[in-house]
């Protein structure tokens, strides 16, 4: 293994109408990234009054959400998107 190969981007699995399958590996690829928590619990917001330790961490959550989408965006065909955006 070269040392470059740690900088090799993930495949993104593509939705290919095999829901169970496709659902297992971008579960798989979500928690590598240690997004997974952003499913389970949500996004961190900060409250009115936050300490500067707060708003960092709700800043921190808001782009590790960003982070999560853009996967699920790249891993599902237009056609796809706009009839989950429908529902």
């Amino acid at each position: 293994m070269t040392e470059d190969s740690k900088y090799l981007q993930p495949q993104i699995p593509k939705f290919d109408d095999h829901y169970d399958h496709w659902s297992m590996l971008m579960e798989n690829l979500v928690r590598s990234k240690e997004y997974w928590s952003l499913i389970e619990e949500g996004v961190t917001v900060a409250p009115v009054n936050a300490t500067a330790e707060q708003t960092q961490a709700a800043a921190a959550s808001k782009m590790k959400d960003l982070k999560a989408k853009n996967y699920l965006f790249q891993s599902i065909d237009r056609s796809i998107l706009e009839t989950i955006l429908d529902r």
